[in-house]
């Protein structure tokens, strides 16, 4: 296989030279090249049952638009979606649940691998790479998993089972912590998501779920690499959405799940009562599971009280949005408020626990500031009405989800010092191309630039510059930079982002038409930048990576300036709602300085800050990449449309990805990544084989240590009981031989000249000094010979004993010395005494009593 990928390097044309590719040159060179690659395609595509089992596109040969394409559309009618590109992932959207493609078993299955690059492809062998990098490095990197493709593609089920993985195997095997603990942290981390897939997300045309913000989640680990918390960061939530949505497209999924036959009765809202900021809401989704989110909110902590503050809220911003306007007879005079809307404005004042009257006046009167006590009121057009109208609903839902998102963090992060690395998943709004386009396009398909342009950079580039810098002869693959259109968008000083932000500090009008000319005389010299001089809606048209879009000029200026009235938020601080009051407590609602001068801040200006610090991020992890590719526009399961598809693979770069990548792999120049892991894989082998030994030698020590100090603990006790037991014996033997007549008859026999009988002495003292400490054991016993039963009787009767039967027992089987745990080391040398208890029983039935106490001691001492 090598020698074939060694053919398609490049370009897919020329020939290999010393590890690179030189090309041929002339027009009958490269017609005949042409020509030879067509049949080498159609070659290739004959056996059209084999297609299906290319799992590595790197395999395919050669390497073109049409064989990459086959071969994807082969494997997605086979129910196959997942496909290896080189260095990155590509994932087709099924559009239909698949039965344990995600399950337990298969996570394990692939955690557990000991190569899961040689697994069967899956989003799980890119959550378990970034994985084992962090944890196979001495100095742990901090990874990253991005998650691109176009808006239906599947990036946010993606990044849900990426989440899933990870609060799975990263958190079970936790010796730690308890169980409870390490389900509560897991639960956490798993329910930050119906929460701000509700408040986040919505129904358009192209995605049933799609993301109407940007987040990037970090997983916090520990030095053990163990989940223990997680932090969010959200960017450019799409709140115009609140305030109007696209034709045949829904609001956020939240307004929906809280307009239920139950809530309705809750929130003065009758059943048939309909919402023009609610569309489609006979649609029903899957997304639209009330209980779900309500759960997670519990297990977040947020309780019942809270919830029924949002809720509130909620309830009227869709009050809100059904109050119109009617012009007044007298210009003078305010707007005046439709017949059917006053009804409305009472449910939206008393829901929001502000004023009515204070809430109409904002709406319909504008205070200018002449000084700095006295004011004028102005009464506002039938247009600003209701633009400021949109306007409250916008600020309060913006600064919902920003305290929603806030409040999750200090759920689920975990404390500085409990963590020490972070494996952050991307997931932000897809490339967009509608029929009208304004800031939001902009700004959205300006962040899918920029992480184009760090995919290109980190890898396409790198990649071949690399190549070069090793003097390897290499003619470079042809990929699309798309640095020019970032100049255009951000450039500085002059792009389009900085022409809008000085249009937002000049105070007067906006106007559409002179900001396009002015766009047309500054940036005509960017190839990135036309215009349609037969269209007489003013806009521009930017040729982006994935394709052209055109966007609209008109209320593009007071979308970038989102100017909030002073009056609005001085009502709402005025608000009953706790939570609606703890919104906007500290906000300055006439956004001034420290020296009274105004303070503009643009959107793209903060955006652009955000991504700038998001992309600060990615630039210190290792990257890891999934392409999500969305088969067809209309949704629906199992239908690959080619064009479509061929265009995706193009913007994204997927072809030229397989060529470099083809050329790293056969032998041309090895991975620099995969040289990395199999280096850091042999480390941390060895590493952990060091780590086993000095464990197990410490064991072995530990075990020693323990068996010596126990011995020398038990031959200290016994050496205090013999001691004790040879005092006891001397004294016993003086005085049973100043008690016992035989021994004064003894001593008299032998002073005695005239007697020639010696009685015989027996050492009885162990039994006389049993049976001294326990005057109430009957011994049973054998003498033989008469002058030893008399010397035993007279002992017997030199004691003041009672009568009566006695038992004699052992404690060899319940009382005595402790046994010793850990068994000895070296060596142990007993030395043993033959007891002049001739006829004892020394093995006695452990069902029956046996001496206790100081006798059995006596008795092992001898």
């Amino acid at each position: 296989m090598n020698s074939e990928r060694s053919q398609r390097i490049g370009n897919g044309h020329g020939e290999k030279v010393k590890g690179g590719v030189r090309k041929k040159s002339g027009l009958a060179h490269r017609k005949s090249l042409n020509d030879s690659l067509e049949g080498e395609v159609k070659a290739f595509l004959l056996d059209e049952g084999q297609l299906h089992t290319y799992d590595d596109l790197t395999k395919v040969n050669p390497v073109t638009p049409t064989t990459v394409l086959k071969c994807l559309q082969a494997r997605y009618r086979a129910k196959v979606f997942y496909t290896h590109a080189g260095c990155t992932l590509v994932a087709l959207n099924p559009f239909q649940p698949v039965p344990d493609l995600y399950s337990l078993d298969v996570m394990k299955e692939y955690h557990c691998a000991p190569q899961p690059q040689e697994s069967k492809p899956h989003i799980f062998i890119v959550a378990e790479e970034a994985y084992r990098n962090v944890q196979g490095q001495v100095e742990p990197v901090n990874q990253s998993l991005v998650v691109s493709g176009e808006s239906g593609a599947g990036k946010t089920w993606t990044s849900r089972c990426l989440m899933k993985y990870y609060a799975t195997v990263a958190a079970s095997s936790s010796l730690m912590k308890s169980q409870d603990t390490v389900e509560r942290i897991e639960k956490r981390v798993l329910d930050s998501n119906p929460i701000m897939e509700a408040f986040g997300n919505a129904c358009t045309l192209r995605n049933s779920n799609s993301s109407r913000f940007g987040k990037y989640i970090q997983l916090q680990l520990n030095r053990s690499q163990l989940l223990v918390g997680a932090s969010v960061q959200t960017y450019l939530l799409e709140k115009t959405r609140v305030a109007g949505q696209p034709a045949n497209e829904r609001n956020f999924h939240i307004f929906y799940q809280a307009s239920s036959d139950e809530q309705r009765r809750e929130w003065k809202m009758s059943h048939d009562q309909r919402f023009a900021w609610l569309p489609n809401a006979e649609k029903t989704l899957e997304e639209d599971c009330f209980d779900e989110t309500v759960e997670a909110m519990v297990h977040l902590g947020i309780n019942a009280e809270k919830q029924g503050h949002i809720f509130r809220i909620l309830a009227g911003l869709l009050q809100l949005g059904n109050v119109t306007f009617c012009s007044a007879m007298d210009e003078s005079q305010p707007c005046d408020l439709e017949e059917k809307s006053k009804d409305f404005m009472h449910r939206c004042a008393s829901l929001l626990c502000v004023p009515v009257e204070e809430l109409q006046t904002c709406l319909r009167v504008r205070t200018l500031r002449a000084g700095k006590q006295s004011a004028l009121f102005k009464p506002c057009s039938l247009a600003d009405c209701s633009v400021r109208r949109d306007c409250l609903a916008k600020v309060v839902y913006a600064q919902l989800f920003e305290w929603l998102v806030t409040f999750i963090n200090d759920s689920i992060c975990a404390d500085n010092s409990t963590w020490c690395n972070f494996i952050g998943l991307l997931d932000v709004y897809g490339f967009e191309c509608f029929q009208f386009n304004n800031l939001e396009q902009l700004c959205i398909n300006y962040a899918n630039e920029k992480l184009q342009q760090h995919f290109v950079a980190h890898y396409l580039k790198a990649q071949q510059e690399e190549y070069v810098s090793e003097g390897l002869e290499w003619s470079f693959v042809k990929y699309q930079d798309n640095q020019g259109c970032l100049d255009l968008i951000e450039g500085i000083p002059i792009g389009v982002f900085s022409l809008l932000n000085e249009e937002c500090l000049l105070n007067r009008a906006s106007d559409a038409k002179q900001f396009r000319v002015r766009l047309e005389k500054e940036l005509s010299d960017n190839g990135s930048m036309s215009w349609d001089k037969f269209s007489k809606q003013p806009h521009f048209t930017v040729a982006h990576y994935a394709g052209k879009v055109s966007y609209q000029i008109e209320g593009m200026m007071e979308k970038n300036k989102d100017p909030v009235p002073p009056e609005l938020i001085h009502l709402l601080q005025k608000s009953e709602n706790p939570l609606l009051h703890q919104l906007f407590a500290d906000r300055d609602p006439v956004g001034q300085g420290t020296r009274g001068l105004r303070q503009v801040v643009t959107v793209v200006s903060k955006f652009k800050n955000s991504l700038e610090n998001l992309m600060k991020i990615l630039h210190s992890t290792t990257p890891h990449y999934t392409r999500c590719i969305k088969p067809n526009t209309d949704c629906r399961p199992l239908t690959f449309k080619k064009e479509e598809v061929i265009m995706q693979l193009e913007a994204c770069g997927i072809v030229e990805t397989i060529h470099i990548s083809a050329a790293a792999e056969s032998g041309i120049d090895p991975n620099p990544h995969r040289v990395c892991s199999q280096r850091a894989f042999s480390i941390q082998c060895c590493w952990h084989r060091h780590k086993q030994r000095r464990r197990h030698a410490m064991r072995r020590a530990v075990t020693l240590i323990q068996a010596a100090v126990r011995s020398w603990l038990v031959r200290r006790a016994v050496r205090r009981w013999h001691r004790a037991a040879i005092v006891l014996q001397g004294s016993w033997r003086k005085w049973r031989v100043s008690r016992s007549p035989a021994g004064t008859l003894c001593t008299h026999q032998q002073q005695s000249p005239t007697k020639h009988r010696y009685p015989s002495l027996h050492k009885s003292w162990p039994m006389g000094l049993a049976l001294a400490s326990a005057p109430t054991i009957t011994v049973s016993m054998t003498a033989t010979g008469f002058q030893k039963m008399m010397s035993v009787m007279a002992c017997l009767n030199g004691h003041c004993f009672r009568s009566g039967d006695y038992k004699v027992e052992t404690n060899q089987f319940k009382q005595g010395v402790a046994s010793i745990r850990a068994q000895p080391r070296g060596s142990i040398k007993l030395h043993y005494q033959r007891s002049p208890l001739l006829y004892a029983d020394l093995h006695p039935d452990h069902k029956r009593d046996g001496v206790t106490g100081l006798n059995q001691i006596l008795l092992e001492s001898t």
